[in-house]
């Protein structure tokens, strides 16, 4: 029961990152030094996404979730948890470049905002 618990845990660590790495520039306006933070986190996701690296936290969710009794998934995280229902058969790499891509487009705009806030 534990293990489970620990895997439910890091499931919802690893959908925090995704929103972090997604949003979080858009809280430079109230915390500029979150950027130090966050902009290794985008790095990170882009590459992820972009090069098809794996996010350690997928792995460990799986042997945690071995450890619990439970069946570990196949994929990725994203495929796992936002993407089945569009891809049953896996997520093509295509998609995946192009969900780094729009992680870097939104972030831009979320860094572009806050410099053009900081001009004025």
């Amino acid at each position: 029961m534990a293990f489970l618990l620990a895997a439910q845990l890091v499931m919802l660590l690893h959908h925090a990152f995704l929103a972090f790495a997604t949003f979080g520039g858009f809280l430079l306006h109230w915390w500029p030094k979150l950027a130090w933070l966050h902009l290794p986190v985008v790095t990170w996701g882009v590459l992820i996404a972009a090069i098809g690296w794996t996010c350690p936290l997928t792995p460990l969710e799986n042997r945690l979730r071995v450890a619990g009794g439970a069946e570990p998934y196949q994929g990725g995280f994203i495929e796992h948890y936002l993407t089945a229902g569009l891809y049953p058969d896996g997520l093509p790499s295509r998609v995946l470049l192009a969900m780094g891509i729009a992680l870097l487009l939104i972030n831009a705009l979320a860094y572009g905002l806050f410099w053009w806030g900081q001009r004025g």
